[in-house]
């Protein structure tokens, strides 16, 4: 029988996503530096929140699937049918990762030559492609 960790409140069951140590730039980053980076990973399961209020109706804001950054301090890890889990609060995590499909900045404005967009780093036509 397999088992599945249900979080209470305002807790979410993070599997962590393999951490990658080589940089753009080919340089490999040994594990145990000193600050370890943030990690990231993908939400299994979230809490049904925390309502003081009785019935204000407060939102998680993270749902299943998602893909977040949390810091290497965050939670508690356990483990479940051998699979490693980090178990925190929401509030412990840093953000969610989402792809950028349309920018709200720049997807009605055309982009000048060189110009580049300080929100999604999409930049303007090149020389060659204007001719």
């Amino acid at each position: 029988m397999r088992n599945q960790l249900r979080p209470l409140f305002d807790q979410v069951v993070i599997k962590e996503l393999e951490p990658d140590r080589v940089r753009a730039s080919g340089l490999v980053v040994p594990p145990g530096t000193h600050e370890p980076p943030p990690q990231h990973g993908i939400v299994l399961a979230v809490g049904p929140g925390l309502d003081w209020w009785g019935g204000a109706g407060i939102a998680m804001p993270v749902k299943p699937s998602d893909h977040v950054v949390f810091p290497a301090s965050a939670g508690a890890w356990v483990e479940v049918d051998d699979e490693r889990l980090l178990v925190c609060r929401v509030g412990e995590l840093l953000g969610v990762l989402e792809q950028v499909r349309d920018c709200p900045r720049c997807a009605e404005i055309p982009l000048e030559q060189g110009d580049t967009c300080p929100v999604c780093g999409r930049t303007g036509p090149t020389a060659s492609a204007i001719g």
